[in-house]
């Protein structure tokens, strides 16, 4: 059964102490956060709260169809909607704290779920990781931000919705290990580019991706060298608050796009969510491709960003439902059994949308047994 809703925007309004702004526009002190409810006809003291680090998922398939099957919903941006470059995780996880806050003191929800959808799974794992195992009081760049004095409300349970396992590693697994100098990120090693006409071609060995796997993590910890080195001159220079630009060629180039075989599911080959890979990989929409010195610090840096999506889950014992779409072309099996082999403290539900891709686009049918799935496992927890 189907039921109306109302859509209702709004915003939460908090004050903030910053030495620097990284958004455009806007009051400096005050953040102003931009959130959809999705409000159906039949009242309910339990809601869905959906967020990403750079939002814009408030008109996605699966958001509409909870409301429809009667699940109350919100969907909140954070400040840096649509635009990732000077994002810092912590902030942005500040953000969706204060819409759980404000759902519950003043829309008067007794209980919160965090719809963790794809990149806004490792947030939601953060968040309820600094809910109920309050640590960060500074970023990874050393600017206070304290997440421990903020006392984030915790959650009731968290939803993990073709969820990879966050953006510091995510970003790692689709780095181009054929990249060695970031200085000429042009010129690549043809022993490890995948989409050379010369270079390696699929099936790729276990010895091969294992290899390109342990050169990818030592691109981005030589990019994360290079940041703190670029850091620590401003501050030598007294330049604290200065910041530094930057840009990261090739990061779409994972194997597993090109050889179906690696981390199988059902999704096609030489294909990403993204599109292209072979275009996405040094094109404006890849990811990472324009940052920031603390931006890079607290998003991608495989060792230092505190929202870890496998860290964050060792920390949280809380119900968790993982619904894994069986042809994502975003993130494959390994990102869902690496996320439940961490949460070693939750009782887990798992589920597999046969066929379903990433956004469940031109799949309504998926798109509404996802929904059932998670409208049904939220009455089950009472």
């Amino acid at each position: 059964m189907r039921m109306k809703f109302e859509r209702i925007p709004y915003m939460v309004v908090f004050d903030e102490v910053s030495a620097f702004k990284d958004t455009y526009g806007g009051a400096i002190g005050k953040v102003a956060v931009e959130a959809m409810h999705l409000k159906p006809e039949v009242p309910s003291d339990t809601v869905v709260v959906f967020s990403h680090p750079i939002g814009g998922g408030a008109w996605l398939p699966l958001v509409s169809m909870l409301a429809r099957m009667g699940v109350h919903t919100i969907y909140a941006n954070t400040r840096y909607r649509g635009n990732d470059t000077a994002l810092i995780m912590e902030r942005a996880t500040m953000d969706f704290a204060a819409v759980i806050r404000d759902a519950k003191e003043r829309l008067g929800y007794r209980k919160v779920y965090l719809g963790g959808w794809s990149g806004g799974g490792a947030q939601s794992l953060f968040y309820q990781a600094e809910a109920q195992d309050p640590r960060v009081t500074h970023t990874p760049a050393g600017d206070p931000y304290d997440l421990v004095a903020a006392k984030f409300i915790p959650a009731d349970g968290v939803l993990l919705l073709a969820a990879h396992l966050s953006r510091n590693l995510t970003l790692t697994e689709w780095m181009d290990a054929s990249i060695e100098d970031e200085c000429r990120p042009f010129e690549r090693n043809p022993q490890w580019n995948i989409f050379a006409p010369d270079g390696p071609k699929p099936p790729f060995s276990a010895d091969f991706v294992a290899e390109y796997r342990a050169r990818q993590i030592a691109r981005n910890r030589r990019i994360t060298a290079w940041v703190k080195d670029q850091l620590a001159d401003l501050k030598a220079q007294g330049l604290d608050n200065h910041e530094r630009c930057f840009t990261v060629q090739g990061t779409m180039a994972d194997p597993r796009w090109v050889d179906p075989a690696v981390d199988p599911n059902q999704r096609k080959p030489n294909w990403c969510m993204l599109g292209d890979p072979f275009v996405v990989n040094d094109g404006p929409v890849g990811l990472a491709r324009f940052t920031t010195l603390r931006s890079w610090l607290s998003q991608w840096s495989y060792d230092d960003s505190n929202a870890d999506g496998l860290k964050c889950a060792a920390r949280i014992s809380t119900p968790m439902l993982v619904i894994e779409n069986g042809a994502d072309d975003a993130c494959t099996p390994s990102h869902a059994a690496r996320l439940m082999a961490a949460a070693t403290r939750c009782q887990i539900d798992h589920h597999v949308i046969d066929g379903a891709n990433h956004y469940y686009f031109g799949q309504p049918a998926q798109a509404q047994q996802a929904a059932e799935t998670v409208r049904d496992w939220i009455a089950g927890q009472g």
